[in-house]
């Protein structure tokens, strides 16, 4: 009985670290004394093991060198300026002036307001990359106005919860960077492959609402003529947009012969730049030559564009490290609070004290994993899952299929952080030795750990978007109508639908490799390569001498080799 238990015991941990957090204790303590607890047991069953078991009381002195490599760590240093940044745009109400005018821009046509929604929801992630942040925001901003203009409220709230959970594949995503981290690659790289999923998951929901704008016109109207401030104008928005393309082009062909490769960025953003001013001088001088939606979209979607270009702009030219592009993305936060009046000590402090939360809980869960992971790994247990895991039919597309159940499984019960320091690192290893590129598999990760916050019942997506959903009617200020309240079930049956295309997106990014291989750049073929020798006349040709093999020239003495050095004698230099 003993050597059975001693030949199994990572087997054993594994699932004695799943009952541990069923129970319902904290992740970082369950992880933590689940590693102490088997340590003290493997050390008594090792000599039962037949040398599976590889460990000793000395090995507890790893610890403190371990959890040293945790607070070293200077990628993580990234997750505390990334979320310090996204609160401090929260609390800028930079979402707020997004989701009105957005709004506005889409209104006409139907399910407008759901177009709005997603694509604010697209910016929020590119600029704060935390979830709470988006969801809550379009929540409080968004929901009450879709139900004021007859949104059916599956449809408003689905739309709201999937487009919050864009934060976590779009980047600047903290789980982004926690993948990374756990896969020994670059965050830069991850970002970039990141990029193209994100972006087509944004279309898939834009293309579910048109569907249903279709199948469905009556679950998504459009806003009425009344609802429009802004008025018409977006003729006025085009024609300002080719300005301003115009002007980039311009600059660009200017800016050619000196700057190179680097004139196309310049070239925009002046455009950008002259098209923005000319945007609030135009509002600031009332000349009005733009339309007043031309002028609203203009100054109001430009300073989180360039925002996002200063973040990841500067990371993807490799300008900036991601630690310093989150660092820069925060003081523009700061700027752009001040820049609306909406600066003051109470947000830094609120701000200050969301990102110590997250981080502290980030690292000692980190901590916990350590720990396991230094048990873990004296089982053996690293063997044991590669083995079970390579082992698998299907070869490669069998194991990711296999793995991406067990992730979306276990979903259900873990958050992003958990599954990110606790599954990865078990599944990494099988994965290199089947020749998977590790940025193509943590991205495949990051698109899938992102239905955890949409799995019902525990999605923390749908829990923050019921903590500001209406749960009584109450009288709608605008329009005088008595609201009905949305229940948790319309917000969970909402939700399923976005589960489902992010299951489709699981399944586009195995099929399409490319979408995230991108990242490496342009593949070169070696059977293309080709060596072009310069022509040399001969080795002492620029010496005055024949080339070598030649006959000398008529009426000179054949060269004399040089006579061989003395050794016995000190050199000379004259």
């Amino acid at each position: 009985m003993m050597e059975f238990i001693a030949q199994n015991m990572a087997p054993i941990m594994f699932f004695s670290l799943i009952v541990f957090m069923l129970v319902g204790y904290p992740v970082a303590f369950s992880l933590a004394a689940n590693g102490l607890l088997f340590f003290f047991i493997g050390v008594e069953l090792a000599p039962y093991s037949n040398n599976s078991i590889t460990l000793d009381w000395p090995l507890l002195y790893a610890l403190p060198d371990r959890f040293w490599g945790v607070m070293a760590n200077e990628t993580l240093l990234a997750i505390p300026f990334f979320t310090f940044m996204g609160i401090v745009l929260e609390r800028s109400g930079m979402a707020e002036d997004l989701l009105d005018t957005i709004g506005q821009l889409f209104g006409p046509i139907r399910g407008g307001l759901a177009y709005a929604v997603i694509f604010v929801g697209a910016l929020l992630a590119a600029t704060t990359g935390v979830v709470a942040a988006s969801v809550i925001a379009m929540g409080l901003i968004s929901l009450p106005i879709m139900l004021r203009y007859g949104y059916d409220r599956r449809v408003a709230s689905g739309v709201i919860a999937a487009s919050g959970t864009l934060a976590q594949i779009i980047p600047p995503s903290l789980v982004l960077i926690v993948l990374a981290d756990q896969l020994g690659r670059s965050v830069g790289d991850m970002y970039k492959g990141a990029l193209i999923p994100g972006l087509v998951l944004t279309g898939l929901y834009m293309g579910y609402i048109f569907l249903m704008s279709i199948i469905r016109p009556k679950s998504m109207p459009a806003l009425p003529l009344e609802a429009r401030t802004l008025g018409h104008g977006v003729t006025s928005l085009f024609a300002a947009l080719l300005l301003a393309a115009v002007i980039a082009y311009a600059a660009h062909v200017y800016l050619s012969p000196t700057h190179g490769a680097n004139a196309d960025i310049l070239g925009a953003c002046v455009g950008i730049i002259v098209i923005y001013i000319a945007a609030i001088a135009d509002r600031g001088l009332k000349i009005n030559m733009m339309s007043r939606l031309a002028q609203q979209v203009i100054i109001v979607l430009i300073p989180p564009l360039a925002l996002i270009f200063l973040v990841l702009g500067t990371i993807f030219l490799g300008i900036a490290t991601p630690t310093e592009g989150g660092a820069m993305g925060s003081v523009g936060a700061l700027i752009m609070a001040a820049a609306k009046g909406r600066l003051s000590f109470d947000v830094i402090r609120q701000a200050l004290a969301s990102t110590t939360r997250l981080s502290s809980f980030v690292i000692f869960i980190l901590i916990g994993a350590r720990v396991f992971s230094l048990t873990f790994y004296g089982v053996n247990g690293h063997l044991w899952v590669e083995h079970l895991l390579v082992s698998l039919p299907g070869g490669e597309v069998g194991f990711l299929i296999a793995v991406n159940i067990l992730v979306f499984l276990l979903a259900f019960f873990l958050d992003f952080f958990e599954l990110a320091f606790i599954i990865v690192p078990l599944l990494a290893p099988a994965a290199d030795k089947l020749g998977i590129d590790l940025i193509w598999f943590g991205v495949l990760l990051g698109v899938n750990m992102q239905t955890s916050f949409m799995h019902p019942p525990f999605g923390f997506a749908l829990f923050y978007l019921r903590s500001v959903a209406a749960r009584v009617p109450y009288l709608d200020r605008i329009t005088g109508k008595n609201i009905q309240p949305v229940t948790t079930g319309q917000i969970y049956w909402g939700a399923v639908p976005f589960v489902c295309i992010q299951i489709i997106m699981i399944g586009l990014t195995i099929a399409f490799p490319q979408m995230v291989m991108h990242y490496k750049g342009k593949v070169v073929d070696p059977s293309t390569i080709e060596i072009k020798m310069p022509d040399m006349p001969g080795l002492g040709g620029g010496l005055g001498l024949p080339p070598l093999g030649a006959p000398a020239a008529p009426g000179t003495a054949p060269a004399q080799p040089a006579p061989a050095n003395d050794l016995t004698k000190p050199p000379s230099f004259n």
